[in-house]
């Protein structure tokens, strides 16, 4: 039901700003429009992570676009963005959460109408770069103690596996900071991630050329602060902090909204 909800709300959100500026609209009302916001949810999560996000956006008269990551393999998941994104008509900001941060890293080199990137706490990384060595550069990560691996039959044929956060330690891991009732319905209904999608190297990053914007969560412990810090650092991006866990798009959804409109403010 679960995912079946989310396609339901990535196709009825995609189809408004991708068809914006084609009933007829003049081309002044169209060139004040706002920027769309695509938000690419990460590992262990799903598109209604961005639900509190979504609604502050849109209140601010901001389109926007929740993309299903299908969490299967870093390149993969990059050319599907790459093509949601290609049917985006006009200026983008592309926003990452975790994982999500690789993928839109990837998706964004060469695509035209991506004119800004924020981070939430996520992954920035350079070419041939994986998740897993990153998240292990700097000590704080406690997250390999909470996974449970499942076999799986990857889309390839061959053979694979999905990661879990076990249920019983899903809050303290990622989400210590939401309320509880809110963390037990997001640790049963986590979206899993494969272990080559972690492990496969980055390909040339969009942010070397896009402006990047970056908040860094300073209680996280799938993403250590100081990988964070380093990877903000290195990409030149205009920075901020926050004292809350890695599922701050849910706990501090004003925070997240408020550094994605940074961002959005100079794109026209």
């Amino acid at each position: 039901m679960a995912t079946v909800t989310v396609a339901a709300s990535v196709l009825a959100l995609s189809v408004s700003p991708a068809s914006a500026g084609r009933d007829g609209s003049s081309s002044s009302s169209s060139s004040k429009r706002k920027p769309t916001v695509v938000l690419v949810h990460g590992a262990f999560a799903d598109s209604s992570s961005w639900n509190g996000v979504v609604t502050r956006l849109r209140r601010e008269g901001y389109p926007v676009v929740t993309a299903a990551n299908p969490l299967r393999g870093l390149n993969s998941d990059a050319g599907y963005l790459k093509e949601l994104l290609a049917g985006i008509e006009g200026p983008v900001v592309l926003a990452g959460h975790s994982y999500g941060g690789s993928v839109i890293s990837n998706a964004s080199y060469g695509a035209r109408n991506v004119q800004a990137l924020v981070y939430i706490a996520a992954f920035l990384p350079e070419k041939g770069e994986s998740a897993v060595q990153l998240s292990g550069k700097f000590p704080g990560s406690t997250l390999g103690e909470t996974l449970r691996p499942v076999p799986v039959t990857l889309p390839n044929g061959t053979a694979g596996t999905d990661l879990y956060i076990e249920q019983g330690k899903f809050r303290h891991q990622f989400a210590a900071d939401v309320a509880k009732g809110t963390a037990d319905v997001m640790g049963v209904t986590q979206r899993p991630v494969t272990s080559a999608a972690l492990e496969e190297g980055a390909s040339e990053p969009g942010w070397k050329t896009i402006p990047s914007w970056v908040l860094v969560t300073e209680q996280d412990l799938n993403i250590p602060p100081a990988a964070q810090r380093f990877m903000a650092e290195r990409a030149g991006a205009h920075t901020v902090k926050v004292r809350a866990s890695h599922a701050v798009s849910v706990s501090r959804p004003d925070e997240v909204a408020r550094i994605i409109e940074s961002a959005a403010r100079p794109v026209r």
